[in-house]
């Protein structure tokens, strides 16, 4: 038999690869299948910034004389709605899971120690064993984080109404991704963020960031220092250059992810609790394996999903090694702000424009807010280095380009590329540009005396 701990991205993944080569598996998962991704991170957003997305076109709709006034937001009901489309989606990975030939086990505690493999304490006979047991969102030791209306992205569906003031602690995407929901929602939103907001971003990404988070205050360089209140919080004080504390009726804790390993012994890890693993995604100890949140960064669920994958293959005897490059990402705002960095360096061909009005962008001409397309090329042979694209389906842009710079293609390859008409996005535009700059460089470089006009 083989153990898989963790019922999200990377131990599904494992245990259904596992499950249909014909291996006896067994998944445990404590809670609720789908991990982090599901039940409190990526989908939870989604939910929710689709929601919010509404509340802001439909008020920009009023505000244009086509709508009589905005809508009303029953936050309450929006929760509960998210909620019941959970457990659905639950029903189906549940569904896939076990149709894979996976037993899957609820409500189970598993640990190891080891070799050694303990289900509710029962120490059970296993060949090898997969540790997925994800992470957790970090909660600074602060004073007051423990206030009935202090919240993490794991609690935040117990919020039992739509704060009228909510501070966000944190300066990621998290933190952005929430000061866009609840701001659209209807509160009134401050961020205090350690650091720079949204420092290791693309400039041009996140000037727009910025400006699609208008109405929230962002307070940088600014860490969160404690919270106050009795039995709920009643305002977040703060250090920097410029120490106070700001009153707030809610807390949002967005400060980082951290490994779930507590039950995990016997197996070398790092200063943060992840699990260290080589290639095949081995623990220290032959046969134990971890694959994503709880092996550390990214914390991405296509990186656990790939971590898992590789897991089982090597389980199975088919040697396969975890290296994966030009990973896309994103972060959903009023766009979908993507990007997919290369290793090559930023030394290239630069080129970007703002993205044309199309679906989902139409009504936001007025505010000149449509997004945008950017690429670096590098300027010997043409290949796409890095894309950046803002736009309500840019994450579809940068998936298939980051694939595109995985195979090494070019403008050249790219140029004559055919788009569905319209298409709210700004970056397929650039290639044909890119492929010219580059041609009227180099027939310059063979003809100096030539001008633009000769070419």
């Amino acid at each position: 038999m083989i153990v898989v701990i963790g019922g999200g991205p990377a131990g599904r993944f494992a245990a259904g690869r596992l499950g249909q080569a014909g291996r006896e598996v067994t998944l445990v998962e404590r809670e609720a299948i789908g991990g982090q991704c599901l039940n409190s991170g990526c989908m939870q957003v989604c939910a929710l910034n689709d929601a919010a997305r509404v509340m802001e076109r439909a008020g920009d709709f009023a505000a244009a004389g086509v709508l009589d006034g905005a809508p009303h937001l029953d936050f309450s009901a929006l929760l509960c709605e998210m909620g019941e489309v959970q457990r659905t989606i639950r029903r189906v990975l549940e569904r896939e899971t076990r149709a894979a030939g996976v037993e899957v086990r609820y409500g189970a505690t598993a640990r190891v120690d080891g070799r050694r493999v303990f289900i509710d304490d029962e120490e059970v006979e296993a060949e090898a064993v997969v540790i997925a047991t994800g992470s957790a969102p970090a909660v600074p030791d602060l004073p007051g984080t423990g206030l009935a209306s202090v919240y993490t992205a794991r609690t935040l569906h117990t919020m039992p109404a739509l704060p009228e003031h909510l501070v966000i602690a944190g300066g990621g995407v998290s933190a952005a991704e929430f000061a866009y929901i609840f701001s659209r929602l209807g509160s009134r939103v401050t961020v205090l963020a350690r650091r720079e907001f949204l420092g290791g971003l693309d400039p041009r990404l996140r000037r727009l960031a910025l400006k699609e988070l208008s109405g929230v205050e962002v307070r940088e360089h600014t860490p969160l220092t404690g919270i106050t209140g009795t039995s709920e919080a009643d305002g977040a004080a703060f250090g920097g250059a410029a120490p106070g504390a700001c009153q707030a009726d809610a807390v949002l804790l967005a400060v980082g992810l951290v490994p779930q390993t507590a039950m995990v012994a016997g197996v070398e890890k790092g200063s943060h609790g992840e699990i260290l693993v080589d290639g095949r995604m081995q623990t220290s100890v032959t046969g134990v394996y971890a694959a994503g949140d709880a092996a550390g960064p990214p914390y991405l669920t296509p990186i656990a999903r790939l971590q898992g994958v590789v897991a089982a293959e090597n389980i199975l005897g088919h040697e396969m090694r975890y290296a994966p490059q030009a990973v896309p990402q994103a972060l959903a705002l009023a766009n979908d702000l993507a990007f997919c960095l290369g290793d090559d360096g930023d030394d290239g061909i630069a080129l970007s424009l703002p993205a044309p009005a199309g679906p989902g962008s139409f009504w936001s001409v007025p505010k000149g807010d449509t997004g945008l397309g950017k690429i670096l090329v590098d300027p010997e042979t043409g290949a796409l280095r890095s894309v950046w694209a803002a736009s309500p389906g840019a994450g579809i842009t940068a998936t298939y380009l980051a694939e595109a710079m995985r195979r090494k293609k070019t403008v050249f390859d790219l140029e004559d590329l055919i788009d569905v008409h319209p298409l709210a996005e700004g970056v397929h535009g650039l290639f044909a540009q890119a492929a010219r700059v580059i041609r009227e460089r180099d027939a310059e470089k063979e003809d100096p005396k030539s001008g633009p006009g000769e070419r």
